[in-house]
């Protein structure tokens, strides 16, 4: 599909715990103008208890086509949000567990389809409940509304053909996984149930784990340390970059820090991640750690 014209660039993207707490009567009112979203792999968390007028998704049933294995289309997407009482003018926050994995995800989605007014905050869950924030198991109704996506917008997303090109040229290639991960010597971290079938990393690709972005606290570090941790991979804003990890969650936190927070122009989610590119026949897989004996696999 041909994407369409780019949006303009955010100047910012996070809001602060404290933000959010000054706005909960807003939260909670069925008035569009501001929607809490919690998005979660594990939904018992949103049933623990949540914010006060957050609606919950469940990332595995909401936001991506299990048969496909693939994002929602943008009908599907738009009535989803639509149902919780979301317009096209809604200001969203989204939040949720694994210092925001799948908030970042649901941003990365919103972005997509062309969605501005959208934020992260800043610890999420984790960081929220710690701080003994007010949490409520009430679950929220809000008047449907209609909603009308203005995209898709093709530049913040990568498919295998841009992955077979970054190869060859000048496009930065990282690697949010564990480094187990990475060198090959396991598919998927402990637990996890959707496996490829070979090991290992794209070739030329550097492992920036997801989890250097984040302070103790599920909060994002400084921008000062956000840039040095990637001009020292080489992964710089004169390049174009594409991320990926798994199943392309960890990896939406990563583009967000790289595309939302440090503002490099060119970033992409690889959203198939290792699930296809490791399933793949034909494709070239590396194994090892830069300087390990490993190479290319068959």
């Amino acid at each position: 599909m041909t994407g369409r014209t780019t949006p303009p660039k955010r100047s910012d993207a996070l809001v602060s715990p404290e933000w959010v707490a000054e706005r909960l009567p807003e939260a909670r009112s069925d008035d569009p103008t501001l929607r809490l979203v919690e998005v979660d792999l594990n939904t018992a968390f949103y049933d623990e208890g949540h914010i006060p007028g957050a609606v919950g998704l469940d990332w595995r049933s909401d936001l991506q086509h299990d048969r496909r294995r693939d994002v929602p289309s943008a009908r599907t997407f738009a009535d989803l949000l639509g149902a919780h009482g979301i317009t096209e003018e809604t200001t969203i926050v989204a939040y949720g567990d694994n210092a925001n994995w799948f908030a970042a995800h649901c941003y990365w989605l919103l972005t997509y389809y062309g969605h501005d007014d959208v934020y992260l905050l800043d610890g999420g869950r984790e960081h929220w409940v710690e701080s003994d924030r007010p949490t409520t198991t009430e679950t929220p109704s809000f008047t449907a509304r209609t909603y009308e996506p203005a995209g898709p917008f093709e530049h913040v997303r990568a498919y295998r053909e841009d992955v077979r090109r970054a190869i060859d040229d000048r496009t930065a290639l990282v690697d949010v996984r564990l480094p187990e991960e990475f060198d090959g010597t396991v598919v998927a971290p402990p637990g996890m149930d959707e496996f490829a079938q070979r090991g290992g990393h794209v070739p030329g690709a550097v492992n920036v784990v997801w989890s250097a972005n984040v302070a103790s606290d599920g909060r994002f570090k400084s921008r000062t340390e956000l840039e040095a941790l990637y001009r020292d991979r080489g992964v710089t804003p004169d390049r174009s970059v594409v991320v990926y990890c798994r199943i392309g969650e960890r990896s939406s936190l990563t583009w967000f820090v790289l595309s939302e927070l440090l503002g490099y122009p060119s970033v992409r989610n690889y959203d198939g991640s290792w699930t296809e590119w490791g399933n793949l026949v034909g494709v070239p897989v590396e194994t090892g750690r830069p300087g390990d004996s490993g190479g290319e696999g068959s």
